[in-house]
């Protein structure tokens, strides 16, 4: 790796530049990356998501990872991640394609596997609900670089101004916290906004919720309305459910009065329960 041109002269090199319909912004300081691989490797087996011009993908195969898998939705960036795989004594692997569209736990047999990437500002919610929700679970740590905004409300508590449904639903199966904050300024070209890594560690499977589908529809339904009170939030998902609210959150121990950004995660799983042992009982 130690051979390889500098990013930036790759970059020059290649004519390469950010796409900002692809939310693209480059992380071009070696320093940050390795910090961020530090957080994932050394592992079996690594896949990177949006590598682009592969500061992350040096870090990871420095950091002596077994398997790197890139998976590279532009093709502008696949001669230059090949560049990194000649040099790679065949620990890496490259995909072209949408991270969306592709199933991760596919790529290895390999168990568990991690996540590490930089995501697109643009997909990063909807990639790492994915992975979330991913049944069985692939994976036994992610790291991922998201705007502030977003690994804000991944790890956010109760009470707090950031608590919502993707802290629920995060924090249902895994256990979230920021590693450190990287400025805009670290970025070519800079985003609008800071970013931050969050480490996701998968928890034991006794202490996930089982049915992550179910309470995102309680979320979505309680979050969407977060400043009226949980009996009013709830009313329509209740009447899907065929049950009265009242009785709903009677059966799930919660007071009518509270508000969504006030209850913790166990309550939302007592919410679920009582709908799943409902449809167990017909």
């Amino acid at each position: 790796m130690n051979n390889l041109p500098s990013l930036t002269a790759v970059l020059k090199a290649h004519d390469l530049f950010a796409k900002k319909g692809l939310g693209q912004h480059f992380l071009l300081d070696l320093n940050l990356t390795d910090k961020i691989a530090r957080l994932a490797a050394p592992h079996d087996f690594i896949a990177e998501i949006g590598p682009g011009p592969g500061g992350l993908t040096r870090s990871l195969l420095n950091a002596n990872t077994k398997q790197v898998v890139v998976v590279e939705k532009d093709p502008r960036f696949l001669p230059v991640l090949q560049q990194i795989a000649n040099v790679a004594d065949d620990r890496l692997t490259i995909i072209e394609g949408d991270a969306l569209k592709i199933d991760l736990a596919a790529l290895s047999d390999v168990r568990p596997m991690r996540v590490c990437a930089n995501l697109p500002y643009n997909v990063g919610t909807k990639l790492v609900i994915n992975w979330l929700s991913a049944n069985p679970i692939f994976w036994d740590r992610m790291v991922i670089m998201l705007q502030k905004e977003v690994a804000e409300r991944l790890a956010a508590k109760p009470s707090t101004k950031a608590y919502g449904r993707l802290a629920v639903l995060a924090q249902s199966v895994a256990q979230t916290h920021i590693a450190f904050e990287v400025p805009a300024s670290a970025f070519t070209p800079p985003p609008k906004v800071d970013s931050a890594v969050i480490v996701l560690d998968i928890l034991p499977q006794d202490k996930r919720y089982p049915d992550l589908k179910l309470l995102a529809r309680i979320t979505a339904s309680a979050f969407g309305q977060r400043r009226k009170m949980l009996r009013k939030s709830l009313k329509p998902l209740a009447k899907d459910f065929s049950i009265e609210v009242e009785d709903w959150l009677d059966a799930a121990e919660i007071e009518h009065s509270l508000r969504p950004e006030t209850l913790e995660i166990h309550k939302f799983h007592a919410l679920a329960n009582v709908i799943r042992d409902k449809t167990r009982d017909k």
